[in-house]
């Protein structure tokens, strides 16, 4: 049989990941655009191409909201529906409460905006929401919530079970705040591939669609950022540049950040909260009475405040207006553009701050650099206006909006996860908050604090470092902290939270000296290895004593444990004699760099061995080479966090527990309102159907008043004593009901698809007798020469058209005879195997007529005459599974029949055609 496979189009690489190999299972992963007033989704899986996943309502984002309301948790759409009547009960823009201490302007400024919800601080000094006399929520707790609502979105568009992500967080987020995230995300029963800063996921979005653009050649691109609460510029860089990853040496493309400028509190909710104040005035100068004492009222003038935004950023006026605002009474209210840039006049001023810092972070690189829009608020024509005065031209709007920070976040997360092949994009961050070690040590009879930064401004990450302690002897311990932060404005400074990020104490130095003594030792130090990894976080990954120890060598035998140590020692000689400094790990160095290194290595190679041969020449004997080996002993450390304790491993499990009890609740109600809403249906649809002549008369009397009563009984209980019934009681309901009806609804069924059914078999029947008119003149007595079929095969198909025919003249006539409520006597299946009884036979004849070829003579020269012996191609074969048998065979004769030089079969005569109009066969 031939099969027609239809090709689809295909993207480009690096819209749609392919699996590594057909053995490897790539599972699907998500991108979480998480921001303070909405998220959005990204998923790629297997065989599908990067896409956003749409909500319940099938719309591309969703307000990031959570509201309990009698014991039913909503999200999204259906949570703000619940703010409005209960503002209490609904929570809403939680990111700014991660990683917070309770006393952070942040939060304070929060319990202003928002005072109808009572918090106090936790245990671990953050933030708590007292919800009711039973249940309190942290904003981890919260936010692993609305993530693990982004996870159910996810698997309930694409079918499969979602573990890994990667989402988005404001680049200025500190430590804490990233740390706080990743805690939300493992309650939400998420794996997080890498914390990404939005704007590094803008950037991306924007470079992979313009790959053929990036060359040796640098070039630069502005991207301003104005969401819900904050705003941010970066300065990117795009080039190629040569890495090795793989083994060897090749050029791809990069995206480098050069620098950052932000504002935690410039966005658009601030815009609607000026907005928000406007219409309260308003109010109370038309003598409307306190709106500020009802938390209702006030949520209803945010959401109008929201919506009156938006529309100004396209109209010049436009009516504010809300029913029933306070004690029955409507508000009504013009609003002009103009009056709206005057409310919020010292915003604008603040947008060009952005840019400026972003431009002088990068060192005033990146002159002439594309600029590129993204969040909301920058649609607002007053920010939009300063923007372009500040940067001297108009924007390019060649991305999404809203949605380049998911889709570049989710290519990532391809790029990232098991079992999917993109297009290469080396992606290198920058640091906003320098970090710092700082420790005492004793010189003069004092002890001197010396500081030595690890990670300066705007230095590239991920990156390892390492720090080496040189004039240590015994136990000692040092801070993390962050650095001077100079360039970060003043007003933002109250925003990072506590500078002092964490205590190491070392145990077991003077052990680790002790123990390595002696002429041929030199001590090099304590070395302390950091990892700031693609999340933005800062580990520390261990800390070891180092030494050197020379080891003479033998003329004749090398010790495997010298060559590996003059080997390792080349990466740690330049430590010797040094002061305590900070050092990138050599390993971790920019690939670029690698590069060059080793084609300086091999030049320097090169010259070492010529000039040993030049030695070799004057020199017949040497001397034995002393051998370094390095000597590493791992020291004890014990680090404590000193700015805000994460969630103890009690805490999480609290926590844990907290949500999978809400989800087990959830998973209930929605098996219940399922239950419910099936029943309901079905004995709707069952006492419709029950008056209908088409549906009664497939049933006695008394089964179709039986059927009406239970249904009308089912019906009065759900509307009285059932509505608070089990899901299990539901269920038992609908399945008696079934149980009663499936016989009728059954004969119904047989009934009105009986006649299509008959039609196809007849169509068969006239198709198969027409070809068996046509096959008698294909035999050994009709025509010698054409010989297709033989007599047993005409036979066996008249027989079975004939015997197929009888028998649906028969049945339908029984079936006439019978009543619609009586036992069916022509099933439409019994017909359907009757049909496919048939298109055997008729298929077999059919191929056999495809590779049909006339017989070949062949020559046989004697003395005096010619012999004609013939092959016969077409040998008779008996009925059944030997007729295939010989097909096969036939068939792979005919594929392998010789081809003369113009490329033609031997035989003189095509394959047999069938005529003008003549189906291969009929099918139901």
């Amino acid at each position: 049989m031939i099969l027609n496979i239809k090709m689809f189009g295909v993207l480009s690489v690096f819209l749609i990941p392919l699996l590594l190999s057909q053995e490897t299972e790539a599972a699907a992963v998500i991108s979480i655009d998480l921001g303070s007033e909405w998220m959005k989704v990204g998923i790629v899986s297997p065989g599908v191409p990067m896409e956003i996943v749409l909500n319940k309502e099938s719309k591309r984002k969703t307000p990031a909201v959570v509201a309990f309301r009698d014991d039913v948790r909503t999200f999204g759409e259906d949570a703000v529906t619940v703010g409005v009547r209960f503002p209490k009960n609904s929570y809403k823009y939680l990111l700014d409460l991660l990683g917070k201490p309770f006393d952070h302007p942040m939060v304070q400024a929060y319990r202003e905006r928002y005072p109808y919800y009572e918090m106090v601080a936790s245990d671990r000094g953050t933030p708590l929401f007292i919800h009711d006399d039973k249940t309190k929520f942290t904003p981890e707790e919260l936010v692993a919530q609305l993530l693990a609502k982004a996870k159910d979105f996810a698997e309930i568009s694409h079918g499969q079970p979602i573990t890994e992500c990667v989402i988005t967080v404001p680049g200025y987020f500190n430590q804490a705040e990233r740390r706080a995230l990743k805690d939300a995300a493992a309650l939400a029963g998420l794996n997080v591939l890498q914390l990404i800063n939005d704007y590094t996921a803008i950037a991306i979005n924007y470079g992979i669609f313009r790959r053929k653009e990036i060359n040796e050649t640098a070039w630069h691109a502005l991207f301003f950022d104005m969401g819900a609460a904050s705003t941010k510029a970066a300065l990117v860089e795009y080039k190629t540049v040569k890495i090795k990853e793989k083994g060897y040496v090749e050029t791809v493309p990069q995206l480098q950040v050069l620098g950052v400028g932000f504002d935690r509190t410039l966005g658009g909710h601030e815009m609607t909260l000026r907005l928000r104040e406007h219409l309260i005035k308003a109010w109370e100068a038309n003598g409307g009475g306190d709106v500020r004492k009802s938390p209702r009222a006030m949520e209803k003038l945010l959401l109008e405040a929201e919506r009156l935004k938006i529309i100004l950023s396209a109209n010049t006026e436009f009516y504010a207006q809300i029913e029933s605002l306070l004690d029955d009474k409507d508000f009504k209210q013009l609003v002009t553009r103009a009056e709206f840039e005057e409310l919020c006049s010292d915003l604008w001023e603040r947008v060009s701050g952005v840019v400026q810092r972003a431009i002088a972070a990068a060192g005033g690189a990146g002159a002439g650099a594309r600029l590129v829009l993204a969040g909301g608020g920058s649609r607002v024509p007053a920010a939009l206006k300063a923007l372009t005065d500040a940067v001297g031209h108009d924007p390019a709007r060649s991305i999404n909006a809203d949605e380049a920070a998911t889709m570049g976040a989710v290519y990532r997360a391809a790029s990232l996860a098991t079992g999917y092949k993109v297009a290469p994009l080396n992606v290198r961050d920058a640091v906003l908050f320098p970090i710092q070690v700082t420790f005492t040590r004793h010189v003069d009879g004092n002890d001197k604090l010396i500081k030595r930064t690890l990670f300066g401004p705007m230095n590239p990450y991920p990156q390892k470092k390492v720090i080496t302690f040189n004039k240590h002897t015994d136990d000692f311990d040092f801070h993390v902290n962050y650095a001077e932060l100079d360039h970060i404005p003043s007003n933002e400074l109250q925003y990072v939270g506590g500078l002092n990020l964490s205590q190491v104490v070392l145990n077991g130095v003077g052990a680790a000296l002790a123990k390595h003594t002696g002429e041929n030792v030199e001590h090099k130090g304590i070395k302390a290895h950091f990892n700031l990894d693609d999340s933005g976080i800062l580990n520390l990954v261990n800390v070891e004593f180092v030494a050197e120890k020379t080891v003479a060598e033998e003329e004749d035998q090398d010790s495997t444990l010298s060559k590996l140590g003059s080997t390792i020692s080349k990466l740690f000689g330049s430590d010797a004699e040094t002061p305590e400094k900070v050092e990138d790990k050599p390993e971790e160095k920019s690939q670029e760099e690698e590069a060059s290194k080793e084609k300086k290595e091999e030049d320097a190679k090169k010259a070492n061995q010529t000039e040993g041969e030049k030695q070799n020449a004057t020199e017949p004997e040497t001397k034995p080479k002393p051998k370094l080996v390095i000597l590493k002993e791992p020291i004890k450390s014990e680090e404590t966090l000193l700015n805000l304790q994460p969630l103890s491993p009690e805490q999480f499990k609290s926590s844990k527990a907290k949500i999978t009890e809400l989800n087990t609740i959830d998973k209930k109600r929605i098996e219940r309102e399922t239950a419910l809403n099936n029943l309901e249906a079905f004995v709707v649809d069952a006492q419709m159907k029950m008056d209908m002549d088409e549906y009664s008369e497939c049933g006695t009397s008394e089964q179709i008043e039986e059927i009406k009563k239970l249904c009308s009984e089912t019906s009065e209980w759900l509307y009285e004593d059932g509505y608070d019934a089990a899901t299990e009681m539901f269920e038992a309901k609908l399945a008696t009901l079934k149980d009663k009806t499936s016989p009728i609804f059954y004969k119904h069924w047989e009934h009105r698809e009986r006649p299509d059914a008959i039609s196809a078999l007849r169509s068969m029947l006239n198709s198969s007798r027409e070809f068996l008119k046509m096959a008698k003149n294909f035999t050994k007595d009709a025509n010698p020469e054409k010989d297709v079929f033989t007599d047993v095969e005409i036979n066996l198909l008249e027989k079975k058209i004939d015997e197929t025919s009888t028998w649906l003249s028969t049945s339908i006539k029984e079936q006439k005879a019978l009543k619609k409520n009586e036992d069916i006597k022509l099933t439409v299946d019994s017909i359907r195997e009757k049909m496919a009884s048939l298109d055997r036979e008729m298929k077999y004849l059919l191929n056999k007529m495809k590779i049909w070829r006339p017989k070949k003579p062949v020559k046989k020269e004697s003395e005096n005459k010619t012999e004609e012996t013939v092959i016969d191609q077409n040998a008779e074969s008996e009925a059944g599974e030997e007729k295939v048998e010989k097909v096969e065979k036939v068939g792979k004769t005919q594929e392998e029949a010789p081809v003369t030089e113009k490329g033609e079969s031997e035989t003189t005569e095509p394959p047999l055609q069938l005529s003008d109009g003549q189906d291969e066969h009929s099918e139901l």
